[in-house]
């Protein structure tokens, strides 16, 4: 596997794509520390405001995924990133530039994160898809673990980095460098050379297609069931990290420096996850996944468990490798087994039901925990989702599937000039 990842990094289109994607996600990460204190800057904006202005980009975004996921099968998908990144970068950089200047509202922000949402909508869908374009086939894996590997780095480095900026220069700088970080992967991307999807039919009409990809999820048994599972994972499991988790810190490990450890635990799994993810590829998937995905989904219930901090944070470490190697795994069966031409449409449905169930989550979460209490809603999130993740497991589609088994996909071709749309 060693070669492999030499390979990988040696490869001009996998190294343009890993070098932006590595800038980008470090800004994402900065803003997602950042962005709330940002909006605190206001002249009486208050927690409301906070979750009004994180929960504008998650609105446009789930509205706007489906589209994109169309686009993403019916364009270039490089393009349809490159795209994505200005538009980011130009809503990042108005806010920055408002903050930094003090004119800022929490209108305009929540204006630059509708903005924001909508655009990150067409590159998630884009980006699944565009990996089979620049590696070969049985780089696949390793290649989604060096793109994890690299978004979970920063998941633990960012916040570090964004607290000493928001500390030393405000919030608005930390909003401008996540803005220059969409400009080093929108270059990367206009360097880009992938292969080009070929179809063996002109694209139809918009309904069409987006009932063409629909299609290709409820004919695979894993697909659609897997997505169920996200779905818990998304609107029960995380909300109770989310919002459970730093409670019951605060109530009973002595607040936010217990939390950090906790939270940095997880960071620190999801690395191992996916360097895991690296080196082994399973030889059945799909109960690997399965298991992955049940392991992950105990997070909320270690969470208000009576245990010391550090007991926590190690238990919470095994959950991040559960996520980040189920995660590769997932990426890399939907790029292995469903056809190319496709394959950003099928993973629209899945972000579709995740982005939409995970806000109204972190509604409900609250007011269940104040009347069931904390642990009880905790290990109720764990149990109902874990108990998806093993009828996942035992469904025969999953239970069944070998790697030796992949369909081979349709054939690409080298870079070309793509068939004009239907008008």
């Amino acid at each position: 596997m060693t070669t492999t990842r030499t390979a990988l990094l040696r490869a001009p289109g996998f190294r343009l794509l890993f070098a932006g994607q590595a800038v980008s996600v470090v800004g994402d990460r900065l803003v997602m520390v950042a962005m709330p204190f940002a909006v605190l800057t206001v002249p009486g904006a208050g927690l409301g405001d906070v979750g009004l202005v994180l929960g504008s980009s998650a609105l446009t975004l789930g509205l706007f995924v489906l589209v994109g996921g169309v686009w993403a099968d019916r364009l270039p998908r490089h393009l349809t990133m490159l795209g994505s990144d200005v538009v980011r970068g130009a809503a990042q950089a108005v806010a920055a530039t408002l903050l930094l200047t003090g004119t800022a509202s929490v209108a305009s922000l929540v204006a630059c994160n509708l903005v924001y949402g909508a655009a990150e909508a067409f590159f998630r869908p884009a980006l699944l898809g565009l990996v089979p374009q620049v590696v070969d086939p049985d780089q696949r894996q390793a290649a989604n673990a060096l793109l994890s590997l690299a978004s979970n780095s920063a998941m633990v480095l960012g916040p570090v980095v964004a607290g000493l900026l928001v500390a030393v220069t405000g919030p608005g700088t930390a909003l401008g460098v996540d803005a220059c970080s969409f400009g080093v992967s929108a270059v990367t991307l206009a360097f880009l050379r992938p292969r080009l999807v070929v179809r063996e039919t002109a694209p139809a009409s918009f309904l069409a297609e987006l009932a063409g990809g629909w299609r290709e999820v409820r004919s695979r048994t894993w697909v659609w069931s897997t997505i169920l599972f996200f779905c818990a994972y998304c609107g029960l499991v995380l909300p109770g990290v989310f919002v459970l988790g730093p409670s019951y810190a605060q109530a009973h490990r002595g607040g936010a420096g217990a939390w950090g450890v906790i939270s940095a635990g997880f960071g620190v799994g999801a690395v191992l996850g996916s360097l895991l993810a690296l080196r082994w590829r399973p030889s059945r998937p799909g109960a690997v996944l399965a298991g992955a995905l049940s392991l992950g989904g105990l997070q909320a219930a270690i969470l208000v468990t009576p245990l010391p901090t550090a007991v926590v944070a190690l238990l919470e470490a095994g959950t991040g490798v559960g996520v980040a190697l189920a995660f590769s795994l997932w990426d890399t069966l939907l790029q292995e087994r469903v056809p190319p031409e496709a394959q950003s449409r099928v993973s629209s449905f899945d972000f579709l039901g995740s982005l939409t169930l995970m806000p109204l989550g972190l509604v409900v979460v609250g007011p269940v925990a104040e009347r069931f209490g904390d642990v009880r809603t905790g290990v109720g999130a764990t149990v109902l989702t874990v108990s998806v993740g093993v009828a996942v497991a035992l469904s025969r589609d999953v239970r069944g599937m070998r790697r030796t088994d992949v369909v081979p996909q349709q054939a690409t071709e080298p870079a070309a000039v793509p068939s004009p749309l239907p008008a």
